[in-house]
């Protein structure tokens, strides 16, 4: 069974990246992942995303790329993590799931110990602000 996630790759001004780390009573405990959720029936992966910061983070964000997606098999379940740049529009962030969070330069993203469905995005990402 497939199952959707989107995730956002929220870039301050300055070029950081926003990443999360996932709370002790998560899947994947205390690895780090770019934030996001499953997308629901009916809605699209954008819808989503912007459902889930909300919801995750306390914030509005805007979409404005969409990446490269990444495909991870789990064993029971596949996870399609589909992947957009956004820019933070609103609000200061409130953690209500995750351990914690920090802004990264991509350089910096690669130290992290990352969730699996996340390593591809991570280098993607970095490739691409490499350029």
């Amino acid at each position: 069974m497939m199952i959707d996630v989107s995730c956002a790759l929220i870039i301050s001004q300055n070029g950081q990246v926003l990443v999360a780390q996932r709370s002790l009573s998560m899947h994947l405990p205390l690895k780090w992942e770019f934030p996001g959720g499953k997308v629901e029936p009916g809605e699209t992966a954008e819808e989503c995303l912007i459902r889930e910061i909300r919801e995750e983070l306390g914030v509005e964000i805007r979409v404005t790329k969409k990446m490269q997606p990444s495909v991870y098999d789990q064993g029971k379940q596949v996870i399609r993590l589909l992947p957009f740049q956004c820019k933070l529009i609103a609000g200061e962030i409130r953690l209500t799931e995750h351990a914690a969070f920090q802004w990264l330069l991509p350089a910096g993203l690669n130290k992290l110990d990352w969730a699996e469905a996340d390593i591809p995005i991570v280098q993607n990402f970095m490739d691409e602000m490499m350029l």
